[in-house]
């Protein structure tokens, strides 16, 4: 397995987060390889993690000054082996050709882990949303999409949002498609509840990662009820992650910006998440703003000297990360476990270094990686596509009952696959092994392509 990761690192060099997602599932899948020569001789791997196709191109746009602008586009189409690529576009000035494969390498697992017929696939621009106005968000989503246009389609490769890319730009994004192709189809996900968007979307990655929770805890005969809760981020994940908490008993006490964190003792109860939703998804403010409003919080900007995040360094029972990758080192895993964290359930891609991973499975952490533990998000653009398919809309009772037996069916499923080549309870394995196997006996089926 050793010779897989080198021939990434030489054909991709500097990638560091393709590198490191390749290397954890690469742990992972040791012994399906061992067992399963077939694999090996069709050259599995080889192909697995090579991108079917990789688009970049130029994204040209005018500000509100008048001033030309240029941007770049990607999109990274990896595997299509159980159907169209489907994944998330990122708008933020860290995007790069490694984040996105990375992403789009974690997804074709994370994708198969949900049962829907889905590929996987990512893209996005460096272009940062964040102090654009709308009008200069709606010519840049229009520019970006003049290009894209050329690559998706509803059977091809269905794009959704990602960090950057809200309901706004989604809508944007669709209108200019729309236009384009001269056709209304369900070629992103996201998209506004009148115009073939699905109840639960925006709700779906943050209540599906406590759901994930809610059944790792079960195996150990304890609920949410009563727990306190970590959680980081206050995008989309992090906000449904809290409102699903408190629908289930949990007392959330943290969440995040990339300027710093709070910590409310006293608990972010139904009043305080309104302010926050209305701070982050109307008015765009900063997290400090919370702390002006409510005195029980406590805020603490981050520390760019700091070696560890002190977020992650408060009395819980519960972890959330919900903000980006590798935001979990190993000294924030120590932090946790002595802090009494039982349970973490990954909302964001990747947030947990190797070595933190290595922390959590050695103190027997239930510990759910993003990829099954943040599929709820993917799961519910699938079924967003299936509505849109068949010209229906689903009732928000019915889209979250299925959200919830698609997280229960990816609990068993990690559980089953990792009990079956010997590592039972260790839910890293499994969403590896069971999202693997899948993809990679459908390329055996399909041949060499």
């Amino acid at each position: 397995m050793s010779d897989i990761l080198q021939l990434v690192k030489d054909k991709n060099p500097g990638e560091h987060e393709f590198h490191q997602a390749v290397m954890e599932v690469l742990a992972s899948i040791k012994p399906v390889m061992d067992q399963n020569p077939a694999y090996r001789k069709a050259k599995i791997l080889e192909r697995i993690v090579e991108p079917e196709r990789v688009i970049l191109f130029r994204v040209p746009w005018m500000d509100d000054k008048g001033e030309f602008q240029v941007n770049r586009g990607f999109r990274i189409e990896m595997n299509s082996a159980i159907g169209p690529y489907k994944g998330g576009l990122r708008f933020h000035p860290s995007v790069n050709l490694g984040i996105l494969k990375f992403l789009a390498f974690e997804q074709v697992f994370k994708n198969s882990l949900t049962t829907l017929p889905m590929g996987g696939g990512k893209g996005g621009s460096d272009f940062d949303p964040k102090g654009k106005s709308d009008m200069e968000v709606m010519r840049f989503c229009q520019s970006f999409m003049m290009e894209l246009f050329r690559h998706i389609g509803p059977n091809t490769d269905v794009p959704a949002g990602d960090i950057g890319v809200g309901g706004r730009e989604i809508g944007y994004l669709f209108g200019m498609y729309k236009k384009l192709r001269n056709e209304f189809t369900g070629v992103l996900t996201g998209k506004g509840l009148g115009w073939g968007g699905s109840l639960i979307r925006p709700e779906a990655t943050g209540y599906g990662a406590v759901y994930l929770a809610a059944e790792m805890l079960a195996t150990r005969n304890k609920t949410l009820e009563g727990q306190r809760c970590l959680v980081s981020g206050c995008g989309n994940v992090a906000q449904y992650t809290i409102e699903k908490l408190l629908d289930l008993g949990a007392k959330p006490v943290t969440c995040s910006d990339s300027a710093g964190y709070i910590y409310d003792e006293a608990g972010i109860d139904r009043e305080k998440l309104a302010f926050l939703m209305d701070l982050k998804n109307v008015r765009r403010g900063r997290i400090k703003e919370y702390a002006d409003q409510y005195p029980s919080a406590v805020y603490t900007p981050v520390d760019p000297t700091a070696d560890f995040n002190p977020l992650w360094n408060h009395p819980a029972t519960c972890a959330f990360p919900s903000a980006t990758q590798n935001e979990i080192n190993g000294k924030d895993a120590q932090n946790l476990v002595k802090n009494g964290v039982m349970a973490v359930s990954e909302g964001a891609n990747m947030p947990t270094t190797p070595e933190g991973i290595d922390i959590f499975l050695e103190h027997k952490v239930l510990y759910a990686p993003g990829k099954a533990a943040n599929a709820g998000g993917v799961a519910v653009s699938g079924l967003e596509m299936s509505q849109n398919s068949q010209r229906l809309s689903w009732t928000r009772e019915e889209v979250d009952r299925k959200l919830h037996n698609i997280m229960k069916s990816i609990h068993h499923t990690c559980l089953s696959a990792a009990e079956a080549y010997g590592t039972p309870g260790n839910y890293m394995n499994g969403a590896n092994i069971a999202g693997f196997v899948k993809v990679a006996d459908a390329m055996l089926d399909q041949g060499l392509v």
